[in-house]
């Protein structure tokens, strides 16, 4: 009662901290990071096993058993699956919901290490993916063209390089390229004729794409770096590998095998309007902007394709910056929607003052949540949007009560005719807050209190709906 008679007596200063509230609010409103789905750490984590041309049969020997093995140790695993397929293998660990991922993917990296020497050499090194749903790609940019397939690449992967530039993007994967590579095609009638063989070609040049740390050489001027020619760097450099000399003649691999830049087979396909194209996958970072990060790279594609050449095509799929535009969109809606209506209804009912003072909780009190929303350090999301849309219906009842019981208490107070039009309003409206304050207070705890178990809903889904006890 003391902090309403407080407010009541300092009233100036009770508005203005309501105008700062909405102003920060709204600035909260325009600056949080805003995404589609909330940010939690789905408890999944799978291990990658490649080795190119080995059997489902011989991977599920090879692969699958050494590594669960060692997997099977690890506390907190709910069920381990794995999948044996031609080429390689896959062990998915699911973990009990709510689980540290941290130390999650610290000891499966340890187990994999550890199970690692018992897999075959020519294995590729072992993947430990984690699967964050915040990770997702938010846009698609899309290559395509009448124009040649290196040309493209080289599009896509400069255009690549300049968007993980922008500080809120963590990642910009290519899709549908083909990885570039030298063919060699050797010549037998060639190797005839200067009496080479065949494997001493292919030894001489596994060799030569090497690096080779040959130290240093002490002189009496001072010690000075030896380099020796190492990995491939240009086309140029296979074609002059010698193979065999005899005295000032060199046969080098151009002169007994041609030589040719080329594509790996096709593995992973993009579209652009039915021709082949190549795809950007964009994701951003945890607790970024979607919208902004979406504006961001479009901008910066725009940029970039005013320098390419004639009959590129740039496409923009999955973005998820339209979803949320959406769904601010009927967040808006709703909001204006119950100002109105809520105002047309009490004004109608109790007069348009009332109706006035009512309309005013509506917004105050979302541009508050959002403001605590911001300080937490959450984001606008659709469990979000969907709380704070159902709290507006319930936020009228005890703005309806409290001023319906004033006006009542000002009809009373003219009757009587002691005091003057201003201060009757006063007291009326200090009494109204007085009387009803518990009632609304308790009114709002039943709510809550229904809402409350979600917070100990166990498993994925209740890491969803925490979300929304935590808003309301």
């Amino acid at each position: 009662m003391s902090l309403i008679d407080a407010a009541f007596s300092r009233s100036r200063t009770v508005l203005s901290l309501l105008a700062l509230v909405l102003i920060a609010g709204l600035f909260a409103y325009v600056t949080i990071a805003k995404e589609a789905r909330p940010d939690i750490a789905v408890p999944n984590i799978y291990v990658s096993m490649m080795l190119k041309g080995i059997s489902p049969e011989d991977a599920d020997r090879l692969l699958v058993r050494p590594m669960e093995s060692e997997l099977r140790s690890i506390e907190g695993v709910k069920e381990m699956r794995s999948n044996a397929f031609q080429g390689g293998a896959t062990v998915l660990l699911e973990f009990e919901a709510g689980f540290d991922a941290d130390k999650a993917i610290v000891d499966v990296r340890e187990k994999v290490d550890a199970a690692e020497p018992s897999l075959p050499e020519e294995v590729d090194k072992p993947k430990v993916l984690e699967i964050n749903l915040s990770l997702l790609p938010i846009v698609v940019v899309t290559l395509g063209g009448e124009i040649p397939e290196r040309t493209m690449l080289r599009l896509a992967r400069n255009l690549q390089e300049k968007i993980e530039g922008i500080s809120s993007v963590l990642e910009a994967s290519i899709g549908g390229d083909r990885k570039e590579r030298v063919e060699i095609i050797i010549d037998p009638l060639m190797l005839e004729s200067y009496g080479i063989n065949p494997a001493e070609v292919l030894s001489i040049i596994r060799r030569s794409n090497r690096f080779v740390a040959a130290g240093s050489l002490e002189s009496d001027r001072g010690s000075f770096a030896v380099k020796v020619p190492g990995p491939f760097e240009s086309f140029r450099d296979v074609w002059e590998i010698p193979i065999k000399a005899s005295g000032d003649s060199v046969v080098t691999v151009g002169d007994v095998a041609s030589v040719r830049r080329t594509f790996d087979d096709r593995r992973t396909y993009a579209r652009l309007n039915g021709r082949s194209a190549i795809s950007i996958e964009i994701k951003k970072r945890t607790g970024e902007n979607i919208i902004e990060t979406v504006e961001a790279v479009k901008a910066l594609v725009a940029e970039e394709s005013a320098n390419w050449p004639q009959g590129v095509e740039v496409g923009f799929s999955s973005d998820e910056s339209r979803f949320i535009r959406i769904m601010l969109t009927d967040l808006q809606n709703n909001v204006l929607a119950a100002v109105l209506l809520v105002m047309i209804i009490v004004a109608g009912a109790l007069g348009l003052r009332t109706g006035l003072l009512v309309g005013i909780a509506i917004p105050g009190s979302f541009l508050t949540g959002v403001l605590v929303l911001a300080a937490l350090g959450l984001t606008v999301n659709m469990v979000v949007l969907f709380s704070l849309i159902l709290s507006v219906g319930l936020l009228v009842d005890g703005a309806i009560v409290v001023t319906e019981y004033a006006d009542r208490k000002m009809i009373e107070t003219a009757s009587v005719r002691t005091m003057g039009r201003r201060e009757s309003r006063r007291l009326a409206y200090a009494a109204a807050a007085k009387r009803m304050s518990w009632p609304i207070i308790a009114s709002t705890a039943t709510t809550l209190a229904a809402f409350l178990p979600l917070l100990f809903w166990p498993g994925l889904v209740g890491e969803f709906m925490r979300y929304l006890p935590v808003t309301l």
